[in-house]
């Protein structure tokens, strides 16, 4: 006869909410950038990064955005060959790749940025009052993250 599992709410636990709503929420702006611009996931994740944040290397970007080295690698190989970015190897650091927005990859930033603000605005309707706390929690939560 086999033990009985132990008493468990997989419903109001947390990691599991946290992951089954991040691929919601990234899939459903996907699904509005892929069909208007062509690009994924990935790619939308190493345009952001580097327009808004510090990231300007394949291992920034990795760490930043916990997607492995081989998917941001692939990400921006298919950005370069768009024309979204330029690559060079670092002056200082040879093993590290630094990237660069060109003009065409800021204009599509610019362009992307409306659709994610507006489905930030849906979000926010949708939860009223309770962004701030939402908001809060999460900081309290990114403290633990090395971005």
């Amino acid at each position: 006869m086999s033990r009985p599992l132990p008493d468990f709410d997989l419903d109001r636990y947390l990691p599991y909410r946290f992951a089954v709503i991040a691929t919601r929420l990234s899939t459903e702006l996907a699904a509005q950038y892929r069909e208007k611009y062509g690009i994924s996931i990935a790619e939308w994740r190493v345009l952001v990064n580097l327009a808004y944040s510090d990231s300007t290397s394949v291992r920034d970007i990795e760490k930043r955005v916990s997607m492995e080295k081989s998917k941001v690698s692939r990400a921006v190989s298919r950005l370069e060959d768009a024309g979204y970015l330029t690559k060079a190897i670092d002056d200082n650091d040879r093993r590290l790749l630094q990237l660069e927005l060109t003009e065409s990859g800021t204009d599509l930033v610019r362009d992307l940025i409306p659709l994610a603000q507006a489905y930030q605005d849906e979000l926010e309707a949708k939860l009223h009052a309770k962004v701030p706390g939402l908001q809060a929690a999460l900081d309290e939560l990114m403290k633990d993250t090395d971005i």
